[in-house]
């Protein structure tokens, strides 16, 4: 217990050697798989209608292609961790992508529901091993001087995704079969394991030992997907609402119950002892308030974009995807960035043009002009992302390599829930706003309203990051 109770001083611990282009590349390869999730995770939305006539299904029951997912990587993500100390993170993280790879062949291939339910799944089972592990691999390969760089290019696939994601899904919708949503990711997964065998090497650094945590594994397994369930069925109809309630009451005594046993283990499968570090519990914590509002943008841009100022969903794509050139343009900026001001002075001044920026889109009106959405969308994708970046480089600044698997476990577990919990927030606040005026449907100052009350919500972030110490992370940003 003292050892995880007590980080090892990470400044004396030997750091990778690797050039610049070697790790660029390793970013790359490992940020393209992850694209690949994420973007997944998005256009299956656009199809559930047609799959919904495919299978002669009620279009309302087919939430469950996106539910099976969810709850299968809220599942197996915790095991992630132990199973990359123990069998390599290039192993398991090239085993993740083949498993995703079949089970997006399955689902493109299955001839009713509950085949393509048992295929997302398998989908799911790869998922949760990708992103933790691919972080983890990445976190192993380059020394903390180039985690600000490497981990600008990790941060990209969860901005691009869901911004991709459904002009994408109505294009393959417009030309071909629903499959094709899913049939899009085997050659991407055949280059993937082919250029994680030839340029990733694997790396074996010394993480937990002992036997895999089973009691831990099914508390908190048992725990996410009760809440997954809940957070999923909340408000839509799809359950009776004492179900709901169930869940949420079910998934929050298993917690419960993780949390006493984990204080007893030796080896918890979630080792909350790490949010002793004050770097990764500031960055965990302000980066879930910060991520649970950023995640209700991709439900509501959309719906507003295309319901409220009626918008074609391709004109809709369109405009939302500048968001995404401007996180591909904050790659660029972030190192500088981060050098010049430090880790804490970008998480409180960047956060706060974040937030600012996530505000002025409550003031879209039909009337705008589509340049002017685009350029505040652009400005907006830049600040989100290099907030993000800061978020999820600063998290490991202080920790050992040899806890980095821990680390890397705990903090996909809880960005997978918060991610999940932004679309509930975003439809609550859309629908209790709706009610609120009487509305049946929402209308544009409903859309306002929410994206309002998500940007004061962003806001709750900021003085959490002013907690960081003014010399944080300098062992990664070189500003001192």
């Amino acid at each position: 217990m003292a050892d995880r109770e007590s980080p090892a001083n990470s400044a004396a611990e030997a750091e990778p050697e690797i050039s610049e282009s070697r790790m660029r590349l390793t970013a790359v390869i490992i940020a393209v798989a992850l694209f690949m999730q994420n973007l997944d995770s998005t256009v299956v939305s656009t199809a559930l209608p047609a799959m919904a006539r495919s299978f002669k299904a009620e279009p309302v029951y087919m939430s469950v292609a996106i539910t099976s997912y969810l709850i299968s990587l809220s599942v197996f993500i915790p095991a992630s961790g132990w199973v990359a100390d123990h069998f390599g993170a290039r192993r398991v993280f090239r085993a993740a992508i083949v498993i995703f790879t079949l089970g997006s062949l399955f689902c493109g291939l299955a001839p009713s529901l509950p085949a393509l339910v048992g295929a997302r799944v398998l989908q799911g089972l790869g998922g949760a091993m990708m992103l933790p592990v691919g972080r983890l691999l990445l976190l192993n390969s380059v020394s903390r001087a180039q985690m600000v760089t490497a981990m600008s290019w990790l941060t990209m696939p969860a901005l691009l995704g869901p911004i991709m994601g459904p002009p994408l899904g109505g294009f393959i919708l417009s030309v071909t079969s629903w499959r094709w949503v899913f049939n899009i990711n085997i050659p991407i997964g055949v280059i993937g394991v082919i250029a994680v065998t030839r340029y990733i090497p694997e790396i074996r650094v010394e993480g937990r030992g002992g036997r895999l945590d089973v009691p831990g594994i099914l508390l908190s397994g048992l725990g996410m997907a009760l809440i997954m369930i809940g957070l999923e069925t909340a408000g839509r109809g799809l359950v009776p609402v004492s179900w709901t309630i169930g869940a949420f009451l079910g998934g929050s005594a298993a917690w419960l119950c993780y949390g006493l046993y984990a204080r007893r283990a030796s080896n918890p499968v979630l080792d909350f002892s790490l949010m002793r570090v004050p770097t990764f519990a500031i960055s965990l914590l302000a980066g879930s308030l910060f991520r649970i509002p950023v995640g209700a943008i991709p439900f509501l841009l959309p719906l507003m974009l295309q319901l409220g100022f009626g918008k074609t969903p391709l004109q809709s794509g369109f405009i939302t995807f500048t968001a995404g050139l401007g996180a591909l343009l904050m790659k660029l900026a972030a190192k500088p960035a981060l050098a010049q001001f430090g880790f804490r002075s970008v998480l409180i001044w960047n956060g706060l043009a974040a937030v600012l920026t996530m505000a002025l889109t409550a003031a879209f009106t039909p009337s705008w002009p589509t340049w002017l959405m685009e350029a505040v969308l652009f400005v907006s994708g830049f600040f989100r992302s290099l907030q993000f970046t800061a978020f999820n480089t600063i998290a490991y600044g202080d920790i050992p390599r040899a806890r980095m698997s821990a680390a890397t476990t705990l903090y996909s577990t809880i960005q997978q829930l918060t991610l999940t919990l932004g679309v509930v927030v975003g439809a609550a606040a859309l629908e209790l706003l709706a009610w609120a005026s009487g509305h049946v449907s929402p209308t544009q100052r409903d859309y306002s309203g929410a994206f309002l009350i998500v940007s004061i919500m962003a806001l709750g972030s900021v003085p959490f990051c002013a907690k960081l110490a003014r010399n944080a992370g300098a062992a990664l940003s070189g500003h001192h």
